[in-house]
């Protein structure tokens, strides 16, 4: 979804606090977890589903200008990594999300998911292997000595190609 290339900030003062700013209110937004706010957006035009930007207190107050100016809402939230528990109350409570769907890498999934902030984990297994080294797992960044979290099976589809959907809720 960004644009090719990093946004690098001449100044470097941080915002260091926490805030958001909503430029649009929407049904829905597409939102992505920038925690040092260095992708670039193209200016936001009046998508169904604008863009907010979530990130660390450590963002720079010259980026947060830059999002501003491409009528991009963003959430900021934590020190030093961004707080996806309390960005996911102020995207309640100030943007109205009710739902969302996490749809990204490895960190990302396990972030949230170590955060508690997930009660389903959906997986679609397609009818192939991809075993290339380097590529990551559907979740990364536990801890070693970290606990399974355990799922409970809620439901399984099974499709003409072959594919499997599996769909399970989060036990606590």
């Amino acid at each position: 979804m960004a644009l090719s290339g990093k946004y690098v900030s001449k100044n470097l003062e941080i915002y260091g606090k926490e805030g958001f700013s909503k430029k649009v209110d929407a049904k829905g937004y597409e939102v992505v977890v920038d925690s040092k706010g260095e992708l670039l957006w193209e200016k936001e035009n009046g998508d169904e589903k604008p863009l907010l930007i979530i990130t660390s207190e450590q963002v720079t107050k010259e980026y947060l200008n830059y999002l501003d100016e491409q009528n991009i809402s963003w959430i900021v939230c934590g020190k030093n990594t961004t707080d996806l528990v309390k960005a996911s109350k102020i995207l309640y409570e100030e943007f109205h999300v009710e739902r969302m769907a996490v749809v990204g890498g490895a960190v990302i999934n396990g972030a949230f998911l170590k955060a508690g902030l997930l009660d389903e984990v959906s997986v679609l297994i397609g009818a192939g292997i991809d075993g290339r080294k380097g590529m990551p797992g559907v979740f990364d960044g536990f801890d070693i000595d970290q606990p399974v979290i355990s799922l409970s099976l809620k439901d399984v589809e099974t499709f003409k190609s072959g594919a499997v959907w599996i769909r399970y809720k989060t036990v606590e």
